[in-house]
């Protein structure tokens, strides 16, 4: 006989019923419990206390933080509970004390009226914004460098632009990998302290962990010697992307390059800093660290008053980075207590276990984008002008579905870990359908205004007349490149790293060969193609991996209702 626990059991929850032949000795391991949406899922799976092994009622409620108004310490699950479904808003105690859903409250609000937990939905979006909003800063901060020194001439453009290709190749090729095991490292540590980081920071900032310590002396190592590589070996790195010494653009190439390697340790100090402060679960902070405005100030002021031109440009940005470092820095000092670890304590074992996937992929994917700089910069000092404006409007661009990206591996990282395989699965569509929305409202909006856009950067008719034929790329390619961001942060969720890995190299092999070929027969084009190419590649291998049932994305061939939870 079907039989359901009496009564609603709130607190946002309402388990519908208890199968057919539930024993009366509350296993509930032998029970199987239908829920209507993935809120009252989670917060079954939360409910540590159970075990899911025995129902008690009063455990419930009290793990739910509910007070009766009337007596409830005898209640549990007894042969007195458990009845057929004719009251729907009541429980017995086994005294016989009627307890009614809306006699509960919780915090002193009657739970009748209590909100309801956010859905997956809202929380991926509300996770969104705070990443946007600090994946858009540097990237603008960029967009106005660009644009200041495409004033100056196309010469000072096409200079500039191999010297940030480089910079970005030296100084972030450790991104994506110290950033992201930061993260994991602090949360663990965390997680494992018996420490309340959802209090206020006058508790939290009395915490010592090793790991943020780690992170920052590896950031403030590995940006000195990127500083030292770059300042130093500015020539060589020029001549491996194509400019001969006998180019027009070496001079400015490299003395924009020596003065920007001088902020190398400031970037990936802040990018470790933002590391740290994912794994406390605060994205805003960073946010507030918006020292790059600096630039925008001192951007005139040194290329024009001072008639500094390019290193003007170069040093502005300098200042800006070492703000924003001692910013974030600052900040965290706030939160955590700061000291140089010991040596011998430091992870390096477990950074390069959980980091080398990563750095691979990292590096296969900026070899492929700077590649296509080489090949731009062997057209010419237009081409690569042109170039380099439509680079730089795509990766600004891209960043913002990225940070979408970081917000569904968070959320998919967090139920994988309940086995709340419904909840993912709901997160992993939900994420790819706002990814395809957002590429197509970048790709209208680009559509419609890239010719105005590109006007911003130089007023050369010849420079404008080839960004105008990238048109096509920079604002079409915006769906792929929205989808290949989604599933990056897919596949870092379920800790997918190997195969992210893999099919980057793959994906970066194949389009490097596109890249190498195609400009020589059909121009500039061919190389807005080939990174057309590199993205629409980086989708298929995200939808195979999607689709198969062997790795770590099997549950989604299955219906909800074949997936327990727990």
């Amino acid at each position: 006989m079907a039989t359901q626990i009496g009564g609603s059991l709130v607190c946002g929850v309402a388990i519908e019923g208890v199968v057919k032949r539930t024993k009366l000795n509350n296993e509930v391991g032998k029970c199987n419990f239908h829920f209507r949406t993935a809120t009252e899922r989670r917060a079954w799976n939360s409910i540590g206390i159970l075990h899911k092994k025995v129902v008690s009622f009063d455990n419930f409620v009290r793990h739910c933080g509910l007070v009766a108004n009337e007596p409830i310490s005898d209640v549990g699950l007894s042969h007195f509970d458990v009845h057929n479904d004719d009251d729907d808003d009541s429980a017995l105690s086994e005294n016989g004390i009627l307890i009614n859903k809306k006699n509960f409250v919780f915090d002193g609000v009657n739970l009748e009226n209590k909100p309801k937990v956010p859905s997956v939905q809202t929380e991926l979006i509300m996770l969104s914004i705070p990443a946007i909003a600090g994946q858009a800063i540097e990237p603008l901060a960029q967009l106005m460098e660009t644009a200041y020194i495409g004033r100056l001439g196309v010469l000072e453009l096409a200079s500039a632009g191999v010297s940030m290709s480089i910079f970005n190749i030296v100084s972030k090729v450790f991104n994506i990998p110290l950033l992201s095991v930061a993260t994991s490292f602090v949360a663990e540590e965390i997680a494992a302290k018996p420490i309340n980081n959802e209090g206020p920071h006058d508790q939290a900032k009395r915490m010592f962990l090793p790991s943020v310590s780690t992170a920052l002396v590896l950031a403030a190592g590995i940006g000195m010697i990127e500083a030292l590589a770059m300042f130093f070996g500015s020539r060589l790195f020029l001549i491996m992307v194509g400019i001969s010494s006998d180019s027009p653009m070496r001079i400015l190439s490299e003395r924009f390059l020596s003065l920007r390697a001088i902020g190398a340790p400031a970037v990936v100090i802040s990018l470790a800093v933002q590391g740290i402060f994912r794994g406390f679960k605060d994205t805003r902070t960073p946010v507030q660290c918006f020292g790059n405005l600096a630039a925008v100030f001192l951007f005139p002021v040194l290329i024009y008053n001072f008639n500094m031109g390019v290193a003007g440009a170069a040093l502005s940005t300098v200042i800006s980075q070492y703000i924003v470092a001692t910013l974030m820095i600052w900040s965290l000092s706030k939160r955590t207590k700061l000291s140089i670890p010991n040596i011998r304590s430091l992870p390096f074992g477990g950074y390069l276990r959980s980091g080398g996937f990563l750095l691979g992929r990292t590096l296969a994917s900026v070899m492929t984008i700077t590649l296509s700089t080489t090949m731009a910069a062997r057209l010419g000092p237009l081409a690569t002008a042109a170039h380099q404006i439509c680079l730089q409007v795509w990766l600004s661009v891209s960043l913002l579905v990225d940070a979408q990206g970081a917000a569904g591996q968070a959320l998919v990282a967090s139920f994988l870990a309940k086995g709340d395989y419904n909840t993912v699965k709901e997160v992993t569509y939900f994420a790819l359908k706002i990814g395809v929305l957002t590429g197509v409202m970048l790709a209208i909006i680009l559509g419609t205004s890239f010719g105005s856009l590109a006007t911003l950067f130089t007023q050369d008719i010849e420079v404008l007349g080839i960004v105008k034929s990238g048109l096509l790329f920079v604002s079409a390619s915006q769906p792929l490149t929205a989808l290949a961001y989604i599933f990056d942060g897919l596949h870092y969720g379920v800790s997918d790293f190997s195969f992210a890995a893999c099919s980057m190299m793959l994906v970066g092999a194949i389009s490097s060969t596109f890249l190498l070929l195609a400009p020589s027969v059909i121009g500039i084009q061919g190389i807005w193609y080939g990174l057309a190419l590199f993205m629409g590649l980086r989708t298929i291998a995200g939808i195979m991996r999607l689709l198969s049932k062997d790795g770590p994305w099997w549950f989604l061939q299955l219906d909800n209702h074949e997936l327990k939870v727990g």
